[in-house]
């Protein structure tokens, strides 16, 4: 074949795919290998010049054909004008799926200037040419921008200004390196054997000859289909699925708990029968468990409240007596999975000394490193962690993982280095998801329209995870009114959850806020007005009338329209806790005449790297050559993990701090370096080899609100992050589709470190939180406990085309006793979306949307009934 304009052999087997060949064989590892089906795009390759998914391909069938990658786009005037636009546009985030949309556009943009010439094509047009790509971080907004830019020919030459995001131009050739590109020399490959039974003792495994690891825990028991019973290695991938498929698995069957609406019915199969069982059960919260009382399978309640007797007394003689002001209703959510494009993944390996090298897709370079050294009983410094680049996670990646574990000691007991990666059905099943829920909801209001009761009962389905925060959150919304607050878990033996970018913020805003648009109806009053009397947040406030002054606020119809399409616009408010880490620190090194920043921070998507660079460039005044940053090694200096919106606010005031240290530093040994405004002279580097800085993240003013920083969470700030969105959609009531249209997001965090990838983020936020909200569900079968939706055909996660134009506004008052002034955004910025899509929809249609995803039957089987 002719590869990337040059002769290639390769001799592949017959079941080698075209994306195995290009990657394992040949080394090109731009094309990923993300859902194995089709669906995702992430391993578009050129053939002849058309774009194909090559995860589906034979390797066989490039023989005589002329292939390009994305590795293989730039022509002799540097990159693909697609390349520069992306850049230019932070069209991406994680960056897994780049590669793929990068090939795809080439194609579309050249020929679409062929046909149209410097035209900017329409944002229908562009969707309907990259339809067959995924993107779960959701970064489609600066997608559309790259691809229009490109085709009106404005990233033609190179731009003068460097692109937003530090390894931009890494991400848009193919070169970052992610966990499932590494494949040491004489690497073998690993497979996990799982369960496939929903709850059973285990009598005996058989793996014969093969290098194998138990997974099982004292207990010898599987509580679902999918949990992890061995994990096998050999030295290549077919091997190693071989030697899988003839391992023999004795089970004893046990009763199983599938359904939660009878699993705390009395008589039902108990997934947790002792006290050290359910001690051992996994949490799907990022924080220790609240306490919580065990009857079965239900556990709580557990959750804090205020005056909750006065709550419960007022909502009942309310109900006694039919008051229109109370607000009674059920609310349901479904699981939803985090389904990151890069898979779950470790490569590790044991050197010639005993340390242990692992480089694994995680969020939590740090935490990894110091709970490997504890399993292993070795010192910190002999574990070497590294996530050079992460292809997202959302929570679901943190912690020593079976995949760390599994490859490690199937290192130790090959003599090799292991590399183990989920396929999508294991990514689907046993990588997590975000808890489904049943809300019991209860708002009153008195005389004056003032919320004067609110009673919350959450009962948590997280499978065999226990942790649940769902009601809780009721403390930190709308005043101090009385309120009682419960939640409770409900086990079945079915796979665990994760935290999942808000834990339990989805659920709760999707029941509350819903609940307070029903609340102004009964009261006639506009929904903005009513939260903001309700909310005594100043910032939250000033997000109101910034949200009422909207047009389309103004305009909307105020009621179910006629016809077959009808529109509506709904809002919903959100909030989240401010978390950060005060251990943070980065070191600044002056190596070839240019800063080098370095931390263990890693990126995941949400730009930690360019916060860094951006915040050392900024307060040094240093051209974009003269500052390198390295992240995502855990001998580096110590950064918290990605979760929590903690990682911004922890690394920027670090790196702004070591900056202003380089900076005297530099002023005490050449004085003339220094400009009065505080710049560095970018030569006099040159003479200032090897000058090392450290930076820490600052106390805040007034402090935090806990003495010490809280396990897995860090210290949680003074203030509430807050958001308000307002959502217009069409829906579609004979088909039954709900169409996103325009989607305004009103953010208060803060200064934005790095403006456009703040936007960024926060769109990928709507995007995820519509998908919550229309499509996401996970499928379990009700007999056995099997994860049925385990492709990406049948989990439906947002495309391109289902995207509304989202304008974002940041509001950044409010935040001045924050070292650097700003905190984070991931969670805020979607917790509330699916209450906002729900919220429209009632206004379009009349029909109340009581469960998630708002499905096409659901929704005319709701609006038939009226």
């Amino acid at each position: 074949m002719t590869l990337n304009g040059a002769a290639a052999e390769a001799g592949p087997d017959s079941d080698t795919t075209a994306a195995e060949l290009v990657r394992d064989e040949l080394g090109l590892t731009g094309t990923k290998l993300a859902c194995g089906a089709g669906v995702c795009g992430a391993c578009t390759l050129l053939v002849d010049g058309t774009p194909t998914a090559s995860c589906l391909l034979p390797a066989t069938a490039l023989a005589g054909r002329t292939v390009t990658t994305v590795e293989g786009l730039a022509g002799p005037d540097g990159p693909h004008p697609v390349q520069r636009a992306f850049a230019a546009h932070d069209a991406m985030q994680c960056g897994y799926c780049t590669p793929g949309f990068v090939v795809e556009a080439a194609a579309f943009v050249d020929r679409y200037r062929a046909e149209h010439g410097d035209l900017r094509p329409d944002r229908d047009t562009i969707a309907d040419a990259l339809a067959g790509h995924l993107c779960r971080c959701g970064a489609y907004e600066g997608i559309y921008a790259a691809v229009a830019a490109a085709c009106a020919g404005e990233h033609d030459t190179d731009s003068p200004l460097p692109p937003p995001r530090a390894e931009a131009e890494d991400k848009v050739t193919g070169r970052a390196r992610y966990t499932t590109d590494i494949r040491p020399e004489g690497c073998w490959e690993a497979v996990i054997v799982r369960s496939a039974r929903a709850h059973a003792r285990i009598v005996s495994v058989e793996a014969g000859d093969a290098v194998h690891v138990d997974l099982l825990g004292a207990d010898r028991t599987v509580r679902y289909v999918g949990q992890p019973v061995l994990a096998v290695a050999a030295p290549t991938r077919a091997l190693a699925r071989a030697a899988a498929a003839r391992v023999a698995v004795d089970y004893r069957d046990l009763p199983a708990s599938l359904d939660p609406a009878a699993a705390h019915a009395p008589g039902a199969p108990v997934v947790y029968p002792t006290r050290e069982a359910q001690n051992a059960a996994p949490s799907n919260n990022e924080g220790p468990p609240l306490p919580g009382r065990w009857r079965g399978n239900l556990r709580g309640p557990s959750g804090f409240g205020w005056r909750g007797g006065t709550a419960v007394r007022r909502v009942k003689d309310a109900a006694n007596r039919g008051d229109r002001r109370l607000v009674a209703a059920v609310f349901r959510t479904g699981p939803q999975v985090h389904t990151a494009l890069e898979p779950h993944s470790c490569v590790a390996r044991w050197d010639e000394h005993g340390d242990l090298h692992l480089h694994t897709s995680t969020q939590a370079v740090v935490a990894v490193a110091e709970a490997a050294a504890k399993r292993w009983n070795l010192p910190r410094e002999r574990v070497h962690v590294t996530a050079e680049h992460v292809g997202g996670g959302f929570g679901a990646k943190g912690g020593l993982r079976v995949e760390v574990v599994a490859a490690a000691e199937l290192a130790r007991a090959a003599g090799a280095p292991v590399r183990l990666v989920f396929d999508r059905a294991e990514e689907l099943t046993d990588a997590g998801h975000r808890p489904g829920a049943r809300l019991e909801l209860g708002l009153l209001a008195d005389a004056k329209g003032d919320l004067a009761a609110l009673t919350l009962d959450a009962y948590n389905d997280g499978g065999v995870s226990t942790g649940g925060m769902v009601a809780t959150l009721g403390l930190l919304m709308y005043g101090n009114a009385p309120r009682r607050l419960r939640d409770f878990d409900v086990l079945t033996n079915r796979p665990p959850g994760a935290p999942f970018r808000g834990p339990g913020g989805a659920q709760f805003h999707w029941a509350l806020e819903q609940g307070v648009d029903m609340m102004a109806e009964r009261l006639g009053e506009d929904p903005i007005a009513l939260r903001r009397r309700w909310d005594g947040n100043p910032k939250r406030r000033a997000l109101y009338d910034w949200a009422a002054a909207l047009p389309v606020w103004a305009e909307r119809s105020r009621g179910s329209g006629t016809g077959r399409f009808r529109r509506g616009v709904g809002v919903a408010a959100a909030n989240w806790l401010y978390l950060t880490d005060p251990a943070t620190v980065v070191d600044l090194v002056v190596e070839d005449g240019a800063v080098v920043a370095r931390s263990a921070v890693q990126d995941i998507g949400t730009g930690s790297r360019s916060v860094i660079t951006d915040v050392v460039r900024t307060e040094l005044g240093l051209p974009a050559d003269r500052v390198r940053v390295g992240v995502g090694r855990s001998g580096w200096s110590y950064a918290p993990g990605s979760n929590g919106s903690r990682t911004t606010a922890s690394i920027g005031p670090a790196a702004r701090d070591a900056a202003r240290a380089l900076r005297e530093e530099v002023r005490r040994r050449a004085p003339g370096a220094v400009s009065g405004s505080g710049a560095l002279d970018p030569e006099a580097l040159k003479s200032l080899e090897g000058t090392r800085v450290s930076g820490r993240r600052r106390r805040d003013r007034g402090g935090y609100l806990t003495p010490v920083a809280l396990p897995g969470m860090g210290a949680p700030g003074r203030g509430l992050t807050g958001a308000v969105h307002v959502m217009e959609v069409e829906v579609d009531t004979l088909l039954g589709r709900v169409r996103p249209l325009r989607c305004w997001a009103g953010i208060s965090a803060g200064r934005m470190y790095a403006d456009r990838l703040a936007r960024n983020q926060c769109e990928g936020g709507v995007i995820q939180g519509i998908g919550y909200a229309l499509y996401e569900q996970r499928r379990d079968d009700p007999v056995t406990g099997a994860v049925l939706s385990t492709t990406l055909e049948d989990y439906r996660i947002p495309g391109i085309g289902d995207t509304p134009e989202i304008t974002v506004h940041f509001h950044e008052a409010g935040w001045e006793h924050v070292v650097g002034g700003g905190v984070g955004i991931g969670e805020v910025s979607t917790v509330g979306v699916a209450a906002a899509v729900g919220n429209a929809v009632h206004d379009a249609t009349g029909w109340r949307p009581r469960e998630v995803p708002i499905r096409p039957d659901r929704l005319l089987e709701g609006i038939g009934s009226r």
